[in-house]
């Protein structure tokens, strides 16, 4: 039988209750340097928050928001998720203007469905447009233009877009938040983030010029310039066979340019009525896709 030192066992208590107790005493005191005070208003903001974490505030989520808020450094009208109500809910509770900011929305640059734009090939693979495009650019003929496969969808988190019977991808505005997902995800580049007072817009990206650009899509730009002369001076300019808005002059706007494009490219996006074409633009009925 092996004998056991009672001894060098009391010692050995002995000394890790003296180490748990310094190091319990290291621990309070830097407990006590190191603490840095909370403002106790940022937990109670951040439950008057959404909690989405979408970033379209500009920070990184609902608590950097809070605690942004509390600094002065932005307004609750940023959070463009909340409703007017919960914004004017959390001004009051912090005592400050609730603030007020244009709203900003995502905005597709195409509007070349699947019954107005030709497909090159038969795309067979995942579907998904990311992946779609690495196979030659995709199998649309217009190389610029939305692919379809509705990776913007998906990747919204807020059921703000929703894909049409053409395979166009629709942007629910009253639910958007401009949280860039959808700019990120697309491979074509086609979404942007615009405040939503932009009511005109070119719904194209195509680069081709004329009847090369319309072969391809029936609704593309053609670079056909009737939107510029019609323009105050300066806001519209045709660049790279297709018409550029500059809005710096966006005061100056009206469905005036839009009333003579001959395929509905530049459409004005009324706040009510949605987007409308010129008196000009050829009437599409189709329904159909159209052949390969």
């Amino acid at each position: 039988m092996f004998a056991i030192d009672i001894s060098n066992i009391g010692v050995t208590i002995a000394f890790m209750s003296v180490l748990g107790l310094v190091l319990s005493g290291v621990l309070a005191i830097a407990n006590r340097k190191l603490w840095v005070y909370e403002d106790p208003r940022i937990d109670e903001v951040e439950e008057l928050l959404p909690k989405t974490n979408c970033g379209a505030c500009g920070t990184a989520g609902c608590r950097p928001f809070a605690e942004a808020l509390i600094q002065g450094e932005l307004t609750p009208a940023n959070c463009t998720v909340s409703s007017s109500e919960e914004i004017d809910e959390i001004a009051e509770y912090l005592g400050v203007e609730a603030g007020d900011v244009v709203k900003r929305v995502a905005r597709l640059a195409c509007a070349g469905g699947a019954h107005v734009a030709r497909q090159r090939a038969h795309y067979d693979g995942l579907e998904s447009c990311r992946a779609a495009a690495m196979v030659a650019g995709g199998p649309k003929s217009c190389s610029w233009g939305c692919l379809g496969m509705a990776d913007c969808e998906d990747v919204c988190d807020l059921d703000a877009i929703t894909m049409d019977q053409h395979g166009l991808p629709v942007v629910n505005t009253a639910k958007c938040t401009a949280c860039e997902d959808c700019v990120d995800i697309c491979p074509k580049g086609l979404f942007s983030i615009q405040p939503i007072t932009h009511r005109l817009w070119v719904a194209c990206n195509n680069l081709l010029h004329d009847e090369e650009a319309e072969s391809e899509c029936e609704v593309a730009c053609t670079g056909c310039e009737k939107c510029a002369k019609d323009a105050p001076d300066g806001l519209i300019e045709i660049r790279d066979n297709l018409a550029r808005i500059d809005y710096s002059k966006n005061s100056l706007a009206s469905p005036i340019p839009i009333e003579r494009c001959p395929t509905g490219a530049i459409v004005w996006l009324d706040e009510v009525k949605g987007m409308r074409k010129g008196i000009e633009a050829k009437h599409i009925i189709r329904e159909e896709a159209l052949p390969l």
